[in-house]
C-alpha cells in the first residue's frame, strides 16, 4: 500500500504545532519529483531527519521517505540491500545491523522494565545513530541474559559485526541505521500480533 504525496510531506511536520502544515515549496518539489521521476529534494530528507531526531520515532511514512530518497538519489552508504520493504536479515551492512541491534536492545529493556518512563530510545537513539562508538559499548552492558529469545538475537547480530563501531556515521549511513531499526521493530510487532491472535 503506497502513501499519497500529502502523507509523505506531512512526515516532515511537527504535528503538535497549532496548525501543522508542510512548506508549500517542499510540497511542489515532491509532486514534481513524483510526476517526472526525478530525484526527491534534499529538503524532504532533511525534514524527515529533523523529525526523527526530535521525536526519536521512525514511522512507516518516514521509513518510506528514506527508502524512496535513496532509491532515486543513490548512495553507496545506503545501499539497495537495506532499501527493502521488510527486514533483510542477511544484510551485514554495519549501519543497518546497528539499527537492528538498537531495536533488539530496546526490546530487552521493555521486557525487563515494562512501562518504564525513559527508555534507551528516548536517551540514546540520536547518539547511537550518529556516533555508535560512543554509545553502543554502554548499551551492550544492559542486563538481558534472562530473556533467551533476545539473547539469541543479540548474539546473532553481534556475529554480523566484523569491524569496530564507527566513530561517526554520515547522513546516508544514518538512514540505513534508521531503516534497520524500523525493520527490526516491525518484525517484533508482527510476532507479537501473531502470538496475540493465537491466544484469542
Amino acid at each position: 500500500e503506497s502513501l499519497p504525496a500529502w502523507a509523505l510531506v506531512r512526515e516532515t511536520v511537527n504535528l503538535k504545532e497549532r496548525s501543522p502544515s508542510p512548506a508549500p515549496q517542499l510540497t511542489g518539489d515532491v509532486m514534481r519529483a513524483i510526476l517526472t521521476g526525478s530525484r526527491y529534494p534534499a529538503t524532504l530528507l532533511n525534514g524527515v531527519t529533523i523529525r526523527i531526531r526530535a521525536e526519536h520515532e521512525v514511522t512507516r511514512g518516514r521509513a518510506a521517505i528514506i527508502k524512496a530518497y535513496y532509491t532515486r538519489n543513490q548512495s553507496k552508504y545506503c545501499p539497495k540491500e537495506v532499501l527493502t520493504v521488510k527486514l533483510n536479515d542477511e544484510s551485514e551492512y554495519l549501519p543497518y545491523v546497528l539499527g537492528r541491534l538498537f531495536a533488539v536492545l530496546e526490546a530487552v529493556q521493555d521486557a525487563a522494565n515494562p512501562g518504564i518512563n525513559t527508555t534507551i530510545k528516548d536517551r540514546y537513539f540520536n547518539s547511537a545513530c550518529a556516533t555508535p562508538a560512543v554509545i553502543f559499548p554502554t548499551l551492550l552492558k544492559l542486563e538481558g541474559g534472562q530473556y533467551v529469545f533476545y539473547d539469541r538475537q543479540l548474539t546473532a547480530l553481534m556475529g554480523m559485526i566484523h569491524e569496530e563501531f564507527p566513530a561517526r556515521m554520515t547522513l546516508p549511513e544514518q538512514g540505513a541505521f534508521e531503516l534497520g531499526y524500523y525493520h527490526q521493530t516491525q518484525k517484533r510487532y508482527e510476532k507479537r500480533n501473531k502470538e496475540e491472535n493465537k491466544n484469542v
